[in-house]
C-alpha cells in the first residue's frame, strides 16, 4: 500500500522529529501519531514478555482507563487483532461488535481495530494498534502510514542497556528482563525513569534514576519510601509523598516541579498511573529554570525603563522653561541606564551652546560652551550624520577625537551616547548621557535611549521656540490622517485632503482604510464640526476609537452607535458626521450606515453614477440609535466615492447641487478599466497586481486630483476642509474561496484538516500546509468543545491564507495563561504564535474565529 505525497512528506517529519526519543516516549510519540494520521478514536501498543509472560500493555492514547485494563495482557494465542498480527507478522484488521465476541476484550460498536506487528532483527516484538471507526477497511494511505510509523519505532528498539545484572520482579523469582525490549527503550533514556508497583515497591531503573534516588539495579524491590527517607526527601518537601499517593488513587497523569533534596537541582516529575502500579519520568529543567530567571529579570528592567518613558512623557509634557525640561530628563532617564550626567547642547548658526547641563563640572561645561560646529567632535558628527554616536570608555573616544583627548578627565566621564535632537526632520542639536565608568550599552538600550531622544528633541524645541503654532498644526493635521493608505486586494484606493483656506490649515475631517477580517475592509470618512486646532485634536480621538471599534469587528450601525457615545462624552456642544462602511469581497457587497454624512457615490462599469442610500440619520452627538444600514452590490472594479460636505456645499452651492456636480464629474473623470489599470494578478486577489496594480492606483491618483479641480478650483477660497476617498472593488475569485460544513464531533479536527490539505495541495500551497493543519485543529476543537452547531469551515486565499471556523455559540475564545500543570488552556497560545493574525467577529448565527498566514 502507498502513500500519497503529502502523508509521505508528513510521516518524513514526524520522523525526523522523533529521532532523539527512546522508550515509552518513542512508543508514545508513534502511537499518538499513528492515532492522528488514520483519524482514528484511540490505540494501544503491546510489547512480548520477558520469557513466557504474554504481551504486555506498554503505551496507550484515547482509551478510558477500563478499556485500557481490560487489554493489560494479549492472549498469545487468542483471536485478537494484536495476537493475530504478532502470530501473523502481518497486519490485520478486524471490525468490533462493541461485545466480547471471542477476538478480544469489548471495544465501542461500530469500531474497528488495525494492529500492525513490531518487527526488529529478533523477529515480532509486539503490536501497535489503533482504534477507527466506523468499521471499515482503512483507506490504503492511512494503512500504510501506520505501517510506517511502527517500522520506525520497531527498528529504534534494537538497541538495548549494557547488561546490568539480573532484575527480581515483584514476587522475588529473579525473572531476567535483561531481554525485556521496554527496559532495553527505557535505559537509554536521557532522563531519569523509574517504577513502582501497587505495594510501592520500585521494579524498575533506568541510569539517570539510580543516580536521583540512590538505588542500584540490584536493590530493586524495596519501597520508594526507603529510598525517600534514606534521601530525607520529606524533610525536603513534605507533600511529594502525598502528590504520588494521589496520582495513584486517581489513575489521571499528574506533572509538577520538584527541587531534589540530593543535588539541590529542579526536577519536571510526571506520574502516569499503569495498571498494578506508577511510573515516574523526572526531567532536569535547572537550566531552563535558571533561563527563565533571567529573562523575568531583564522583562522586569524593561518594565521599569517603559514606566519611566510614560513618566517621562507626563512630566515633559507640563514642563515649561528649558531648565524644567532638561530636569525632567536627568530625573527620568538617567537612573534606569545607571548614567551619571547629562548635557543639552544646541545648534546656533555654526556655534554649540549649552541649553543645560545635570552631573557635570561646571569649569568643563564653560571650557565646551560656544565651539564651532565645524571641530572634529562627536557633537559635529551627530549634527551631521543626524545619527546617534556611542563611545563605549574612554581609550575610545581618545582613538576617535585624538584633539579632544583630555576632556574625558576633564567632564570626570568614561562612556557616553551622544543622541541627536531632530524635531520635524530638522538637526537642532545634541543631547549627552555620560557614565562614570566604561559601559557597554546593548542593542535595546540604544534603540530605546535613539527613541528617548525624540521625546527630548519635542520638549526642548516646544520650550524654545513659541512661534511654531502654525508649522506645528500642519505637522499635526498631517500626524493624524493616514501616511499611507494599505495595500489590498479588495480595494484599491486613493484619497486628498484639502484644508480650509482659512485659519490654521488644520480641520476635523479625516478619512481611513482599514483591512479587516475574512478579505474585508471597511471605508470610513467622517467630519468634526468646526475648523481648527480643537476640532483636529477632536478628530484623531475619534479616528483612534473608530480603529479601535474596527478591530472588534462591530457591525457599522453599532459601531456608529458606540462612537456616538463617545462624541456625547466629549461635550454638549460638539457634533461629528461619519460614514462607516465595509465591503466583502466574497459576495462583492458593500453593508454601510451613516451619522449626517453625504450619502456615497456608486459607479458601476458601464451604469450612470448614483448616491447610494436614504436620507442619513442625525449626525453624531445628536442622533438618538439605533442607526439604519443600507446593503448594495458592487462588482468587479466598481468605484465607491466617500467625500465630507466641504467638497459639494459652500456659501455658493447647496449640498444637492453640489452632489449633482460630483455625479458629473465622476461621470466624465471615471471609466471601466484598461488594460493599463487591469490588475496583473489574474483575478487571483492575493495581492500580486504587478505593474497593473500600480497602473490602477495611479489610475485613482489622477481621478481624485481631476474631481478636486473640477468642485474646488485652485484659486477659490474655502470657508471649510474637504476630504475625498476613491475605491475601486475588487472581487474574489470564487476559485480563491473554499467552504465545508463539518461534524459536530471529535471527528471535526480530522475533516478539516483533510480538506486543508487537499485545497492547499491543489493551491499549490503546500508549505503553509503543516502550520494550516495545526491552526484548523485547535480553531476546530475549540468549536467543538466550547460552541455549538454547525461547525463550518472556510479557506480564503487573499494577501494571505485566511482560515475561518464559524459555529452557532457567541462564547468569545480567549487566551488564558494555563499553569505547569494543566493538561490543557494553550490552544490558543499556539494559535497566536504560529498565524500572523488571528481574532473572532460575531456572524448573524453565532461567531467566526479566524487566523491569517502570510503567502510564500
Amino acid at each position: 500500500m502507498g502513500m500519497d505525497e503529502a502523508i509521505t512528506a508528513r510521516i518524513r517529519m514526524i520522523i525526523e522529529a522523533g529521532d532523539g526519543l527512546s522508550g515509552p516516549d518513542l512508543l508514545g510519540f508513534a502511537l499518538d501519531h499513528a492515532v492522528t494520521e488514520t483519524g482514528g478514536l484511540g490505540g494501544m501498543v503491546h510489547l512480548r514478555g520477558p520469557g513466557a509472560r504474554p504481551p504486555q500493555l506498554t503505551a496507550v492514547h484515547g482509551l478510558i482507563r477500563p478499556v485500557a485494563r481490560d487489554w493489560a495482557e494479549v492472549e498469545p494465542a487468542g483471536a485478537s487483532a494484536p495476537a493475530r498480527a504478532m502470530a501473523r507478522g502481518t497486519p490485520v484488521w478486524a471490525p468490533a461488535l462493541g461485545t466480547a465476541d471471542g477476538t478480544g476484550p469489548a471495544l465501542p460498536a461500530g469500531s474497528g481495530l488495525l494492529a500492525v506487528p513490531l518487527i526488529t532483527t529478533e523477529g515480532v516484538t509486539g503490536a501497535l494498534s489503533v482504534l477507527m471507526a466506523p468499521a471499515e477497511r482503512p483507506a490504503p494511505e492511512r494503512w500504510a502510514a501506520v505501517e510506517a510509523l511502527a517500522a520506525w519505532a520497531a527498528a529504534r528498539l534494537r538497541e538495548g542497556p549494557p547488561d546490568r545484572g539480573r532484575d527480581r520482579d515483584r514476587d522475588g523469582t529473579g525473572a531476567s528482563l535483561a531481554d525485556d525490549q521496554v527496559s532495553q527503550a527505557l535505559w537509554h533514556m536521557s532522563d531519569a525513569f523509574f517504577a513502582v508497583d501497587g505495594d510501592w515497591r520500585i521494579t524498575f531503573v533506568n541510569g539517570e534514576a539510580e543516580r536521583l534516588l540512590g538505588t542500584a539495579r540490584t536493590t530493586l524491590g524495596r519501597t520508594l519510601w526507603d529510598a525517600f527517607t534514606r534521601l530525607s526527601v520529606d524533610e525536603a518537601e513534605p507533600g511529594l509523598r502525598g502528590r504520588y499517593r494521589r496520582a495513584a488513587e486517581s489513575g489521571t497523569p499528574v506533572g509538577f516541579e520538584v527541587r531534589w533534596p540530593t543535588n539541590q537541582r529542579w526536577y519536571s516529575m510526571r506520574l502516569v498511573p499503569v495498571p498494578n502500579g506508577l511510573t515516574v519520568y523526572a526531567a532536569d529543567i535547572t537550566a531552563s529554570r535558571a533561563r527563565e530567571a533571567e529573562r523575568a529579570a531583564a522583562e522586569h528592567a524593561a518594565a521599569e525603563r517603559t514606566a519611566r518613558i510614560g513618566e517621562l512623557t507626563s512630566a515633559l509634557a507640563q514642563a515649561l522653561t528649558m531648565r524644567d525640561v532638561v530636569n525632567a530628563i536627568a530625573d527620568r532617564v538617567l537612573p534606569p541606564f545607571g548614567a551619571s550626567g547629562m548635557v543639552v547642547q544646541l545648534i546656533e548658526g555654526d556655534v554649540i551652546r549649552i541649553a543645560g547641563a545635570v552631573g557635570y563640572p561646571q569649569p568643563f561645561l564653560e571650557s565646551i560652551d560656544g565651539a564651532s560646529i565645524h571641530e572634529v567632535s562627536p557633537v559635529s558628527e551627530v549634527y551631521q550624520s543626524g545619527a546617534p554616536a556611542f563611545v563605549e570608555s574612554a581609550e575610545e573616544y581618545t582613538a576617535r577625537y585624538p584633539g579632544m583627548a583630555g576632556r574625558p578627565a576633564a567632564a570626570q566621564k568614561q562612556a557616553w551616547a551622544f543622541l541627536p535632537l531632530i524635531v520635524s526632520g530638522r538637526n537642532i542639536g545634541c543631547s549627552v548621557v555620560a557614565f562614570a565608568e566604561p559601559r557597554r550599552l546593548d542593542a535595546e538600550e540604544r534603540a530605546l535611549l535613539t527613541a528617548l531622544s525624540g521625546l527630548m528633541g519635542q520638549a526642548i524645541e516646544r520650550a524654545r521656540l513659541y512661534d511654531m503654532e502654525h508649522t506645528r498644526a500642519k505637522e499635526l493635521q498631517r500626524g493624524l490622517l493616514p501616511r499611507a493608505l494599505p495595500s489590498l486586494s479588495s480595494v484599491t484606493a486613493a484619497a486628498r485632503y484639502l484644508p480650509a483656506s482659512e485659519g490654521i490649515d488644520v480641520g476635523g475631517d479625516w478619512y481611513d482604510v482599514i483591512p479587516l477580517s475574512g478579505a474585508r475592509v471597511a471605508l470610513v470618512i467622517g467630519d468634526v464640526m468646526g475648523h481648527g486646532l480643537s476640532e483636529a485634536a477632536t478628530m484623531g480621538r475619534l479616528r483612534t476609537a473608530v480603529n479601535t471599534l474596527a478591530e472588534l469587528e462591530f457591525p457599522p450601525a453599532e459601531l456608529l452607535t458606540r462612537l456616538n457615545d463617545v462624541v456625547s462624552e466629549l461635550g454638549d456642544n460638539l457634533y461629528a458626521t461619519c460614514l462607516y462602511a465595509v465591503y466583502d469581497p466574497v459576495g462583492a457587497t458593500c453593508v454601510f450606515s451613516s451619522a449626517g454624512h453625504p450619502p456615497p457615490a456608486v459607479v458601476r462599469p458601464g451604469h450612470p453614477v448614483r448616491f447610494a442610500g436614504g436620507a442619513p440619520d442625525p449626525p453624531l452627538g445628536a442622533a438618538q440609535p439605533p442607526f439604519e444600514t443600507t446593503e448594495v452590490s458592487l462588482e468587479e472594479g466598481s468605484l465607491l466615492v466617500l467625500y465630507t460636505d466641504g467638497l459639494v456645499e459652500s456659501a455658493a452651492r447647496d449640498i444637492d447641487r453640489g452632489m449633482r456636480h460630483l455625479a458629473s464629474a465622476l461621470s466624465s473623470a471615471a471609466r471601466v478599466p484598461g488594460p493599463e489599470d487591469a490588475r496583473d494578478d489574474g483575478g487571483r486577489g492575493d495581492g500580486a497586481r504587478g505593474d497593473g496594480g500600480r497602473g490602477e492606483s495611479a489610475s485613482l491618483e489622477r481621478l481624485c486630483d481631476e474631481v478636486l479641480a473640477e468642485l474646488l478650483p485652485e484659486k477659490q477660497l474655502t470657508a471649510d476642509d474637504a476630504a475625498l476617498l476613491i475605491a475601486r472593488t475588487h472581487v474574489l475569485a470564487p476559485d480563491h474561496i473554499a467552504t465545508w460544513p463539518l461534524s459536530e464531533g471529535p471527528i471535526a479536527a480530522g475533516e478539516a484538516r483533510d480538506h486543508v490539505r487537499d485545497q492547499l495541495t491543489r493551491w499549490e500551497l503546500a508549505p503553509l500546509t503543516p502550520t494550516a493543519e495545526l491552526l484548523v485543529s485547535e480553531l476546530v476543537a475549540n468549536a467543538i468543545r466550547h460552541g455549538r452547531g454547525p461547525v463550518e469551515l472556510r479557506l480564503l486565499r487573499g494577501e494571505g491564507l485566511i482560515c475561518e471556523v464559524t459555529d452557532g455559540s457567541l462564547t468569545t475564545p480567549r487566551i488564558r495563561h494555563a499553569s505547569e500543570t494543566d493538561e490543557g488552556g494553550r490552544g490558543l497560545q499556539l494559535v497566536s504564535a504560529l498565524s500572523h493574525r488571528w481574532g473572532t467577529r460575531y456572524t448573524s448565527n453565532g461567531k467566526c474565529i479566524w487566523t491569517e498566514q502570510p503567502l510564500p
